[in-house]
């Protein structure tokens, strides 16, 4: 049966299609009205938050109200089990009880305040703003009933992530309504996976400086988990100079009960680095492309800046040496970057580049397929530097540089946007594996390309930091992995053979023919051969 764009649209996203996340977002962006879709995903997400926080909350009400010696009242008893105490009047229950009353949005604005004060990790986080007049508090009330037929917080739901996987589907589909402005906090999932599944942040600190919704942690903690791990395994540190993006951080962190140190600040990163002593083992990034109004001006001599003073007019190479200067002697770091940055020789990107190199900081390259992001239709590529190419875990590698080429990869999910699927991913991911020398263990396995790594025309190569130096030390996978080999289709191949045997045939008969009437005309002047 042929599926639906939605379907694909969902499958993508969700990497399983759960069956109603669809009709959830339906029926919210009908009750949206006008409103833009920037104000109103907070509207949706917070009451989503506030749902699955109240379907845990009340599991282990119900248990507790069972338990003989138990207080069900006590907040202790629910931070304990590292799940957040619910107020009286800030649980579902009550919400949708007076879900038709013209004072609903109130009640929740009083709701999210009552659950900021029992829980400090919250505070600042929730919005507050659902007593307002431009909002339809009738489409509130709908919107109330609509979410409250899904389970979302109790132990069977948790398990499964629902919650996780239909706040990530939320998220791409208002990055979607969004257009351009959508991708400053939403970076897409199949991006992400890749760039984690690369860089395997198994243990240690993970830090994204500009972390937007905080979809790099989030799927730092899967893979973590997925390979024998346990959320906690991994120090999480973020910052995200956006305040209402970091309320969405905050609460995808939340629901998925990862202790994070995200810092907000209206600075950002360059002028206020907020984990200024921070070394950290994986960066992982996907900053603002060539942002010209990064303040660059009031940072001519900061140390961040080993490699060469960054152009005032683009953050690019700013970005770059921020990640650097906070990698620990072992880290490593992958991170979007605009295409430009693989071969930009103005306003000295080029010799920030050429330094890069030479110190053979620069471990992977990978061109990426246009229409993979909400913010840009242009073409990226993803960077990997690691501070120590000779580190005892992977083979020493020091001097050689891996290049692969995936703009050929991903399938259209609708008319703009594009997907790498879970195969590619491991393809490539199993690429830089093998060509590293991680060691055989499950996850190589899993990869899709385990053993020996070998060049493969038109997809990866391997150049001695030699050969980059002879291109001038620009890094686009393409100068380095030629052509692709072209494997002759049978059926093409035996008509190519009757045409050319049909061909020579002809010729043999008349260079045959040629040569009787060669020899017929010397034999009339008299000569004879």
């Amino acid at each position: 049966m042929t599926k639906t764009k939605e379907e694909r649209r969902s499958k993508a996203l969700n990497g399983a299609n759960l069956g109603f996340e669809e009709k959830l977002w339906k029926v919210a962006d009908k009750l949206r009205n006008n409103m833009d879709a920037a104000e109103y995903k907070h509207v949706v997400l917070g009451l989503i938050f506030l749902k699955y926080i109240s379907d845990a909350f009340k599991e282990l009400y119900d248990k507790l109200s069972k338990t003989k010696g138990a207080d069900a009242e006590d907040p202790d008893e629910y931070r304990g089990e590292n799940i957040f105490y619910v107020p009286k009047k800030a649980r579902w229950d009550y919400l949708q009880k007076n879900a038709k009353q013209p004072a609903i949005g109130k009640l929740i604005d009083d709701a999210m305040d009552e659950i900021e004060k029992d829980n400090a990790t919250l505070k600042g986080v929730l919005s507050k703003n659902y007593a307002r007049p431009a909002l339809d508090k009738q489409r509130v009330g709908e919107l109330i009933d609509l979410i409250g037929t899904i389970g979302l917080g109790d132990r069977e739901n948790r398990s499964k992530d629902i919650l996780g996987r239909v706040y990530e589907y939320f998220l791409g589909q208002f990055a979607d309504a969004e257009g351009k402005k959508g991708g400053q906090f939403y970076t897409a999932r199949c991006v992400v996976k890749l760039l984690v599944e690369v860089l395997e942040p198994y243990k240690g600190r993970v830090f994204d400086p500009c972390c937007g919704s905080g979809g790099m942690f989030v799927q730092s903690e899967k893979f973590a988990e997925a390979h024998g791990g346990r959320i906690g395994d991994i120090s999480i540190y973020g910052q995200e100079s956006n305040q209402t993006t970091w309320r969405l951080c905050k609460m995808n962190l939340a629901i998925r009960g990862i202790d994070a140190n995200i810092a907000w600040n209206n600075e950002g990163s360059f002028l206020k680095d907020a984990h200024k002593d921070l070394k950290a083992d994986f960066v992982i990034a996907n900053p603002p492309f060539n942002d010209s109004d990064w303040k660059g001006e009031m940072l001519r001599e900061d140390p961040r800046w080993k490699y060469g003073t960054p152009p005032v007019g683009n953050a690019n190479f700013a970005w770059i040496q921020h990640f650097i200067y906070h990698l620990s002697p072992t880290g490593t770091t992958g991170f979007v970057m605009a295409n430009g940055s693989m071969s930009s020789n103005t306003s000295g990107e080029g010799e920030i580049r050429k330094k890069i190199v030479e110190v053979d900081l620069v471990d992977c390259m990978i061109a990426l397929p246009s229409q993979l992001f909400y913010n840009t239709m242009i073409p990226v590529c993803l960077w990997f530097v690691a501070r120590d190419k000779k580190n005892h875990k992977h083979r020493d590698r020091r001097g050689e540089t891996l290049f692969i080429d995936a703009r050929n990869m991903g399938a259209m999910i609708d008319r703009r946007h594009r997907e790498l699927t879970d195969e590619e991913i491991s393809k490539i991911a199993g690429t830089y594996h093998s060509w590293r020398g991680t060691p055989q263990g499950r996850h190589s396995r899993e990869s899709g390309n385990p053993g020996a790594y070998k060049d493969i025309a038109g997809f990866c190569k391997s150049a001695a930091l030699e050969e980059i130096k002879k291109h001038g030390h620009i890094l686009t996978p393409g100068r380095y992995v030629g052509t692709e080999a072209q494997e002759e289709d049978p059926e093409v191949f035996e008509e190519k053979m009757k045409r050319l045997t049909s061909e020579l045939s002809a010729q043999f008969r008349e260079s045959r023919e040629l040569e009787g009437e060669i020899q017929k005309n010397l034999k009339g002047l008299g000569y004879e051969i």
